[in-house]
């Protein structure tokens, strides 16, 4: 059945013709990312229990999720953690099912501990970090039974997507993956990274903040000579995918004169400075792009089943690439999805897709081909919900 979707042409310069292009992610240790990554692990989890406890998904949402910062004292080979950051694990979710109780503080703990040991190689997780859960229990309207059918939307919102990525839209991921690379090489480099990048017609500038961990470094003068090589490794990498000019600076705020410089003791500023909070850092494709439509939804930690904040901004993102891959003459494509409450997720209010044609291109043959596109994508959503609890889907 063919469900309420849009086509039409846009006329608009692509991005890479724009002349000011701005584009920013938060790495894997920023504190906003860390509690994205808490939150959907422990949705992931609860998930997994759900299902193991009771045979179906409940309901629940773990997108509150907070981080504030400890306090720490960062030193030239070593450094020390002397209050410890705090985690505060917030949300709903069912803990009762047909008379079975299902063990949420102890998943969402053990979980959270397991997700930063895993984010962050320098910090000593159950010395450094107070986890602190208090998930409460949904409002019974909202306690439903998520069989593998299309549920209900339970909220009325939207979600964006687009493609393809502009080049500095890929260097900007890239780097900081990059980056997360390199510390095998460098392991000073922390995972505390921010890449921000605006492109001037075809000059890309590229400003990176590193937290580098002190125990790697012997002095002032190591640290300035790592930053160094960075910098370099940073944009040999950069240029490696493009053949604008490159510039790149890193933790432009030090002052070595003064011995002030991006240094912790754990790889994260959340241990001194920093606090984070689910969905204030990358949106659901990995960017923060200001040039591009965005949603102001929290990605992270809503449960995967009906929550269309979650799933239609991921699931305007794959049928953006889908109709990039797939259909000639599109230069670029913009995803907008409309969920009302209570209609099936399935059956969205509007699905619109805009195209910026190519010279040339066929606009009759290309709105059928990705109409073709959507509308498969929507009969085929629980295949979203399903790599969504298994943790195939990133969400930020």
């Amino acid at each position: 059945m063919t469900k309420n979707i849009n086509v039409e042409q846009i006329v608009q310069p692509p991005v890479e013709r724009q002349k000011i292009e701005l584009v920013e992610r938060k790495g894997i240790g920023h504190p906003d990312s860390l509690t994205d990554g808490i939150a959907e692990s422990i949705s992931c989890a609860l998930c997994q229990e759900y299902t193991k406890h009771v045979g179906v998904v409940l309901h629940h949402n773990t997108d509150e999720t907070q981080i504030v910062a400890g306090r720490s004292v960062p030193a030239f080979g070593g450094g020390e953690i002397i209050q410890p950051i705090y985690v505060l694990l917030s949300g709903r979710a069912t803990r009762i099912f047909n008379e079975v109780e299902i063990p949420i503080d102890i998943v969402a703990i053990k979980t959270a501990r397991e997700y930063l040991d895993k984010a962050l190689l320098n910090l000593d997780v159950n010395n450094h970090t107070i986890i602190d859960c208090k998930i409460g229990t949904g409002s019974p309207d909202l306690q439903d039974v998520f069989h593998r059918t299309a549920p209900c939307a339970n909220d009325t919102s939207f979600g964006v997507g687009y493609a393809p990525f502009s080049e500095t839209e890929k260097i900007v991921y890239n780097t900081e993956r990059f980056l997360m690379d390199l510390r095998k090489k460098i392991p000073a480099i922390g995972e505390d990274i921010k890449v921000m990048a605006m492109r001037d017609v075809d000059e890309i500038n590229l400003t990176v903040a590193c937290a580098m961990v002190g125990r790697y470094l012997d002095d002032l003068d190591h640290y300035v000579e790592t930053k160094k090589e960075i910098v370099q490794e940073i944009e040999a990498n950069a240029s490696l995918h493009t053949t604008r000019k490159v510039n790149v600076q890193m933790n432009v705020a030090d002052d070595p004169k003064t011995g002030s410089v991006y240094l912790t003791v754990s790889g994260t500023s959340a241990e001194m400075g920093d606090d984070g909070s689910v969905g204030r850092g990358n949106r659901a494709n990995g960017l923060i792009t200001v040039n591009r439509p965005m949603s102001m939804e929290a990605t992270s930690g809503k449960n995967p089943i009906r929550h269309v904040g979650k799933l239609y901004n991921l699931l305007s993102t794959q049928i953006a690439n889908q109709i990039v891959e797939e259909v000639e003459g599109i230069e670029e494509v913009y995803i907008r999805i409309l969920s009302q409450i209570g209609v099936p997720i399935d059956d969205p209010h509007m699905l619109s897709v805009q195209t910026v044609l190519k010279d040339g291109a066929n606009p009759a043959r290309i709105e059928s081909e990705a109409e073709a596109i959507a509308n498969t994508w929507l009969d085929n959503i629980l295949v979203i919900q399903e790599k969504l609890m298994k943790g195939e889907i990133a969400t930020f």
